[in-house]
C-alpha cells in the first residue's frame, strides 16, 4: 500500500474518535520535520519503514492508537520514544539470549514488557509483538500484523488482536517470528 495520504486521513478520523475533545490535529505531537526523521534514521543506523516516516513525518510524532499509542519517535518524554527503547534494548541485551533483532523498532508499548516493533527491514514493514512475559526468548516474538498498513487498519477498524483479546477470544494464532535470533546475532548493538 503506498496511498500515504488516505491512509492517513483515516487515521485523523479515527483518532478524531478516540478523542472527540482533542483539536486535530493541533491536539496530538506536532509532526516531526522531515530533518528530524532524517536525523534519527541515521542515529538508528537504519531507514524508518516508509508508512512509519510518513506518520512521524505527516501526521503526528506519536500520542494516538491502540491502547498506550503510539511512542513519539524523538523528541518527546524519554521514556516514551522508540529510538530511546530500541537502542536500550539493542545496549543492555547485546551478547544474550535476549538480544534484540536490528531495524525492528518498537512503536507502543502494551504494557508488562510487551511492544508491538515494526520490522523497518521487511518491505511491508511487518509488525511484531515482543512479548517476553513467559521467560523464553525463542518464544518471544510473534507476527502481528504482515504489514504496517494492514497494523492501522487493524487499529481504524478495531480488528486487532488487542480487541478480541479485551472480549475474551482467544489470540493464539499468531505465527512466530523465525528471524529474531539471526537478526540479533547478525548485527552488533546501536550505541547511537
Amino acid at each position: 500500500m503506498t496511498d500515504y495520504p488516505a491512509l492517513l486521513a483515516r487515521l485523523a478520523r479515527r483518532a478524531r474518535e478516540d478523542e472527540p475533545t482533542l483539536p486535530l490535529p493541533d491536539g496530538l505531537p506536532a509532526p516531526l520535520a522531515p530533518t528530524r526523521i532524517t536525523e534519527t534514521q541515521q542515529r538508528l543506523g537504519f531507514p524508518l519503514h516508509p508508512l512509519l516516516a510518513a506518520v512521524y513525518r505527516d501526521f503526528a510524532n506519536g500520542g494516538f492508537g491502540p491502547d498506550y499509542q503510539l511512542l513519539s519517535l524523538t523528541d518527546g518524554p524519554t521514556s516514551d520514544q522508540a529510538v530511546d527503547c530500541y537502542i536500550e534494548a539493542r545496549t543492555k541485551y547485546a551478547g544474550t539470549e535476549w538480544a534484540w533483532p536490528e531495524g525492528v523498532l518498537p512503536i507502543l508499548t502494551w504494557g508488562c514488557g510487551m511492544y508491538a516493533c515494526v520490522d523497518c527491514r521487511s518491505d511491508e514493514g511487518t509488525v511484531l509483538l515482543f512479548e517476553p512475559n513467559p521467560g523464553d526468548p525463542d518464544l518471544a516474538w510473534w507476527i502481528d500484523s504482515p504489514s504496517l498498513a494492514e497494523w492501522f487498519d487493524h487499529y481504524i477498524n478495531d480488528t486487532g488482536w488487542w480487541i478480541k483479546a479485551e472480549t475474551g477470544e482467544d489470540v493464539d494464532d499468531m505465527p512466530a517470528w523465525p528471524h529474531a535470533r539471526k537478526r540479533a546475532a547478525t548485527c552488533p548493538p546501536n550505541g547511537g
